[in-house]
């Protein structure tokens, strides 16, 4: 399973009053396993950038001027997105803004659904964390991942973060090795179809919990306890 964590950085809030994209970022995740090929680009918007947003992205019109247009990485994005499933925190903005730039070129490149599938963890999160705040910072500190190196916004860190929040939501661990250990079971059943544990026992390691993920547990479960009227039935 190939899914894309992306975010976008803008000139304003509205494409319909003719903002635009300036910055594109990506990271790609296999299997839910960061793989680190990632994907970024700076795009000159060809107009001036709303003084509210250089206040959140920090971005200049002057850092733009010798940036690419997005007709010049357009196919190079699309290629690098198609096929998966990108995971997008709020994604009706960027979608929106992204299907905004696609209608804009001269030949239709149609839109982003006709390329991948979407999934807003902005979506995720509400039906999670009912009447909670969602933000991605919300979620940052409430999954214990730390985003203190975040004094702007940007859109390849940004992305990198909501991998990290997307994961934690989900599950957090990225390999039980089950799979591994039926595929060992089944190869070794008898005739009458019982699969027996090796007279090595050895050959399933144990591995423990260190002290300090014994820690994190425990911070993790304080953390379900609050948002849960104080019952966990794992502590």
């Amino acid at each position: 399973m190939r899914q894309i964590i992306l975010d976008t950085e803008t000139t304003g809030l509205e494409p319909s009053r003719g903002h635009k994209i300036i910055e594109i970022g990506c990271v790609e995740m296999v299997n839910r396993k960061l793989t680190g090929n990632h994907y970024h680009v700076y795009i000159n918007p060809q107009r001036e950038i709303d003084e509210g947003a250089i206040e959140v992205h920090g971005i200049t019109n002057e850092f733009l001027q010798d940036k690419p247009l997005f007709k010049d990485v357009v196919d190079d994005f699309i290629e690098y997105i198609k096929g998966a499933e990108l995971v997008i925190h709020n994604a009706p903005f960027d979608i929106g803004f992204l299907d905004h730039e696609l209608k804009s070129l001269s030949v239709g490149r149609g839109k982003m659904e006709d390329v991948c599938s979407v999934l807003d963890t902005l979506v995720l999160a509400r039906q999670m964390h009912p009447g909670q705040k969602n933000s991605l910072d919300a979620l940052c500190k409430r999954y214990f991942i730390d985003n203190s190196h975040r004094e702007l916004h940007g859109a390849l860190l940004d992305s990198e973060i909501l991998a990290e929040v997307y994961l934690g939501m989900t599950g957090g661990q990225t390999d039980l090795t089950l799979t591994h250990k039926q595929d060992y079971l089944k190869a070794n059943r008898d005739s009458e179809g019982i699969s027996r544990l090796p007279e090595n026992r050895e050959a399933f390691k144990i591995i423990r919990a260190s002290d300090d993920e014994l820690a994190d547990h425990q911070k993790y479960m304080k953390a379900l306890a609050e948002t849960n009227d104080g019952s966990v039935i794992w502590q």
